[in-house]
């Protein structure tokens, strides 16, 4: 039942209640009413019949002191008397006229009668007194008849006394009974209001509702201080407080529904700032090493429940091979051809689960492991993956990981491409593309950043021409020279790569810098270098070519003079190697002086 409904019905019950103890009140008021003028009519009869019967014994005494003693005064009282008690017979049968019943007016009358014969006989005996027979007089008041009537009277106002107080007190206890009853009644129904006023209090103001919203007051306090813990106690009452109740679930429910919705915002946001923060250094990078270290950095903070690796596609397009990985994944080795790929086959995004629902890439081991393969394009060409394995349950479940995935895999993917381009192009830039080795170009690069930032440090070159090179062309054919060009590359590339670079330095002769050797040490060097070529025999189509031989000039700097002058005193010194019959090696501080 609603308090609303409780509180109405308790209304107007205590509203009756109150109206009935009302009226009990007054019936009561009005029965003590009763009571008190049944108790003043008692009274008044009785004293009325007292006054009658004393009247007539002060008359009577009057009358006999008088014709005793013959006083007027005494005649002058008994007349007084007499006429006192005429006003009191007068106000007597008015009286039983009004309020005495027919048997107490009936009493009333014989007690007026004897009075008035009593005083029938007094008057007779002044009379004689009064004519001069004292005796006459005194035995008439003394006689026998003057004491019958005397008692008669005293007899009769005995009898109407008993008569009106027999009548007054059953009045007097009817009144009282009416009253208490009323009275018993008025206290029953104030008993019954108070009762239910408690009842009112107890059970529906504090029961109901005081510690009802004691309870919710504190859950909305723990809500407002976003304590989404609190738990709000089943209350299934049809009533204002159950629909405060269920209102107060509804808005706990909308509260943690909105701050999961926030939380997840905040996440999404979060998400979105890392990956924004990754393209910004994605397309800040300058050459592959630093996009994987970028993105090896970045992914385990973008989904910190997949661990994985990013693949580049070999130069053949058969294999991919793992350039960097973040939170060691176990399930994907570190090669593997790109066949095994379903993601690199349908070149889109694949999703291989342990339900089975469709087929896992077979370079996942084992074939149950739920992983993502997202590949790399750019322009339609295929060059990278990047794969992912969960390491939380649920982690690739939702869509919006899949989505950034893709979003980060394109962008990546562009990245990649430029940088590989790029490389390509700095290669083509910098190389020479029969041997390998850098270019002339490069090389000038080289000595003046040398001369730029490290003047001071030791750096040696060495200046090779390759002896008598022109019979290769002309006895075997071009292809051969080429051939001695490339096999001379190599071997000088395998012999300086621990310490230096090598470069073509133009047609058949080769240029390498040493940093840090000094020109001795450069000069073992060189004969080491002559030494692995000198002891190789080429052969081309079936051709033996024989064995190749260099002559080298060697230089340093700064001990021998400046970085501006190093080649030109290294390729002197190539030139005195020649000079002096090849397949040699002349350092450039056993020249004139004039060189440095």
């Amino acid at each position: 039942m609603r308090i609303t409904t409780i509180t109405n019905w308790a209304y107007g019950i205590t509203v009756v209640l109150t109206a009935l103890s009302g009226g009990a009140f007054i019936l009561s008021s009005r029965s003590a009413l009763e009571e008190r003028a049944a108790a003043e009519q008692h009274l008044m009869l009785d004293t009325l019949a007292e006054e009658l019967a004393v009247g007539a014994e002060m008359t009577s005494d009057e009358a006999r002191l008088y014709v005793m003693r013959g006083e007027a005064r005494h005649l002058n009282a008994f007349r007084a008397d007499e006429g006192e008690e005429r006003q009191r017979e007068a106000a007597a049968a008015k009286l039983a006229a009004q309020m005495l019943t027919p048997a107490e007016a009936q009493a009333l009358s014989a007690v007026d009668a004897d009075a008035e014969a009593l005083d029938e006989i007094e008057r007779s005996a002044i009379d004689a007194y009064q004519r001069g027979d004292k005796a006459k007089a005194q035995g008439i008041l003394f006689g026998p008849e003057h004491e019958r009537f005397q008692n008669a009277l005293l007899q009769t106002v005995a009898h109407f006394r008993d008569l009106t107080a027999a009548r007054t007190a059953g009045e007097l206890d009817a009144a009282r009974a009416r009253s208490d009853a009323w009275s018993l009644v008025a206290k029953i129904m104030l008993a019954v209001t108070g009762a239910l006023f408690v009842a009112v209090l107890y059970f529906v103001l504090r029961r109901r509702v005081a510690m009802p919203l004691k309870r919710m007051t504190g859950i909305v306090s723990r809500l407002a201080k976003q304590d989404y813990t609190v738990e709000v106690p089943v209350d299934r009452r049809g009533d204002e407080i159950g629909e405060m109740n269920e209102a107060i679930e509804v808005f706990r429910a909308n509260l943690i529904e909105r701050e999961r919705l926030d939380a997840e915002r905040r996440a999404d946001q979060h998400t979105k700032d890392l990956i924004l923060q990754m393209m910004h250094r994605v397309q800040a990078c300058q050459n592959q090493a630093e996009l994987t270290d970028v993105i090896v950095r970045f992914a385990p903070q973008i989904f910190p429940g997949l661990a994985g690796g990013l693949y580049v596609l070999s130069e053949a397009n058969t294999s991919l091979l793992r350039a960097g990985a973040w939170l060691e994944p176990q399930h994907s080795p570190t090669v593997f051809p790109a066949a095994e790929c379903w993601g690199l086959r349908r070149g889109r995004s694949h999703y291989s689960s342990g339900n089975g629902s469709d087929v896992p890439c077979q370079h996942i081991d084992p074939p149950g492991v739920t992983a993502l393969c997202v590949p790399l394009t750019a322009q339609g060409d295929m060059i990278g993956l990047l794969y992912l394995e969960e390491r939380e349950a649920e982690a690739l479940g939702p869509a919006g990981p899949r989505l950034y995935l893709e979003l980060i895999a394109e962008n990546v993917g562009l990245a990649l491409a430029n940088l590989q381009l790029r490389e390509k192009l700095t290669t083509l830039a910098v190389s020479d593309p029969l041997t390998g080795l850098f270019n002339r170009r490069f090389l000038d690069e080289t000595l003046q950043r040398h001369a730029r930032d490290h003047r001071h440090d030791p750096l040696a070159c060495l200046m090779i021409d390759i002896d008598h090179f022109k019979r290769f062309n002309d006895q075997f054919g071009h292809d051969a020279g080429d051939l001695v060009m490339q096999f001379v590359g190599q071997t000088l590339r395998e012999t300086c790569a621990p310490v230096g670079n090598a470069f073509r330095f133009g047609g058949e002769e080769f240029t390498a810098l040493l940093p840090y050797l000094e020109e001795a040490d450069a000069a073992d060097l060189a004969d080491t270098l002559r030494s692995r070529i000198g002891s190789v025999t080429l052969s081309h189509t079936g051709q033996i070519l024989g064995t190749v031989s260099v002559s080298v000039g060697v230089a340093a700097s700064p001990a021998g003079g400046s970085v501006e002058t190093l080649v030109t005193r290294a390729d002197a010194a190539l030139l005195e190697a020649k000079a002096k019959g090849r397949n040699r090696t002349v350092a450039a501080s056993t020249l004139k002086k004039g060189l440095a």
